[in-house]
């Protein structure tokens, strides 16, 4: 139910205040649903391993990281910015480097920005599953993370639910081909649904600014 009231977020006696891009609105609490599948495992694995290392890192070391999460900026679900803690930027910064198959790091980088991906022509169909990009090939150690929504009804116009998918080679070039990694999470296609898309260049364990696509499955 959409309210109008001071910002708000989490559960009191029964009922969660939250914000969408619609305003500020409260709902009936329900208990979250823990599928424990494979790739929530995986998170909670990363999570583990990067807190774990965080306690043996040096004081140097995490005064190092305190400075960097202070350059770290992200929004929360009331729409307010916030920066991050030493071991909050050393979780984001070594989750990152981990998806995407590097090696963590116990000295904190440099902050970076990567560049926003352009995309281009999108193929969905059941024998190719293709995302076009530019720049083509990327930057070397660069690498292009893609994630996708599960298929919706194409009069759908938002979707908030994008997983990650696939992560790239490092200085792939366009097309990527995602159709063995949309398989593997979502099943199969549908023709006439809908698919969401947020695709983001990745260097050095930040991520820059996604950019969002959709397309509809045809034969």
């Amino acid at each position: 139910m959409k309210i109008l009231d001071v910002p708000q977020s989490g559960s009191l006696a029964g009922q969660t205040s939250s914000r969408n891009r619609f305003g500020q609105y409260r709902r009936t609490r329900a208990n979250p649903v823990n599928p424990s599948s494979t790739f929530q495992q995986t998170a909670r694995a990363r999570l583990a391993t990067n807190a774990a290392a965080w306690r043996l890192l040096t004081s140097e070391q995490r005064a190092a990281w305190d400075v960097l999460g202070g350059n770290m900026t992200r929004t929360d679900s009331l729409g307010q910015t916030y920066t991050l803690t030493g071991s909050q930027a050393y979780a984001s910064v070594n989750g990152t480097r981990l998806a995407a198959g590097d090696a963590i790091v116990s000295t904190a980088p440099a902050l970076l920005t990567p560049d926003v991906v352009t995309i281009g022509a999108i193929v969905c169909t059941n024998a190719a599953h293709t995302i076009a990009y530019a720049v083509t090939p990327l930057p070397a150690g660069e690498r292009i993370f893609v994630f996708a929504s599960k298929q919706r009804s194409a009069g759908r116009a938002y979707e908030g639910d994008l997983r990650l998918i696939q992560v790239s080679a490092a200085a792939a070039a366009s097309p990527n081909d995602i159709k063995a990694a949309y398989l593997s999470r979502f099943g199969a296609l549908v023709i006439g649904q809908r698919i969401f898309y947020s695709v983001a260049r990745y260097s050095g364990g930040f991520t820059g600014v996604p950019s969002a696509a959709t397309a509809i499955v045809s034969a």
